[in-house]
């Protein structure tokens, strides 16, 4: 971690999911509808979209507890999708700082595809 968050602070990553982040996905979950392997354009999985908020949240080594997604819309390979984590709330503890982090991805058109919240902490030093 480089720097410990304050509340309010604010993240963001964006990514182009390609056909084969999609298909290395579709095997690693065992997840192929047919809608992710066999479209001209594959629809990019829920769950590897929501590896956005969770690479941020590795930036930070922030160990997530409780986690939720609303799907909005469809997301599809090609296009490029931005995260934005923003730090809800934090309650600093000698071992560790308990979070609550809210996130929206949107995609090139500024709609939200994706959003929820997390809960999680950061342990200091050796804490863990």
């Amino acid at each position: 971690m480089t720097d410990t968050p304050t509340e309010g602070d604010t993240r963001t990553f964006s990514r182009t999911f390609t056909t084969e982040d999609v298909a290395t996905f579709a095997e690693l979950s065992g997840d192929r509808g047919s809608h992710h392997v066999e479209e001209e354009t594959p629809m990019v999985h829920g769950l590897l979209t929501a590896t956005l908020p969770t690479k941020i949240g590795g930036d930070m080594d922030f160990v997530a507890r409780t986690m939720t997604f609303e799907f909005r819309r469809p997301v599809y390979v090609g296009e490029e999708i931005t995260c934005k984590t923003t730090v809800e709330a934090i309650d600093s503890h000698p071992e560790r700082h308990e979070m609550v982090v809210s996130f929206s991805c949107t995609n090139e058109s500024d709609d939200v595809v994706l959003a929820g919240d997390i809960d999680g902490v950061i342990f200091r030093g050796s804490a863990r």
